[in-house]
């Protein structure tokens, strides 16, 4: 899944440890909205630009990029972004912590 450099050691990470490469990918700016914002529907790139504020769509074509790469992300047959059934795990795991900053917030 993650991208392995001839040491063995994963982007990201300097000892090889997945939940680094993983909070690695995570981190960059956009990719944990381009995953939140797909968790429902398949997006067009229009669509999701739009559902990520307008930002701007060479980073957003990168992380995009990244998201695939990683098993997270494909484009469907229509056109459109939607969400691997790796994605759609990844995106579960974050409910809890969705349910808790609604909690949180009022």
């Amino acid at each position: 899944m993650g991208k392995k450099a001839a040491s063995g050691n994963v982007r990201g990470s300097r000892t090889g440890r997945p939940i680094m490469a993983l909070l690695d990918l995570l981190g960059r700016r956009w990719s944990l909205r381009i995953l939140w914002e797909l968790r429902d529907v398949p997006l067009t790139s229009r669509s999701l630009r739009t559902a990520c504020d307008e930002a701007s769509p060479t980073v957003l074509q990168a992380r995009l990029t990244e998201l695939r790469e990683a098993g997270f992300v494909e484009l469907g047959e229509g056109g459109g972004y939607g969400l691997t059934p790796l994605g759609r795990e990844l995106c579960e795991t974050f409910m809890p912590l969705h349910r808790f900053a609604e909690r949180w917030k009022r």
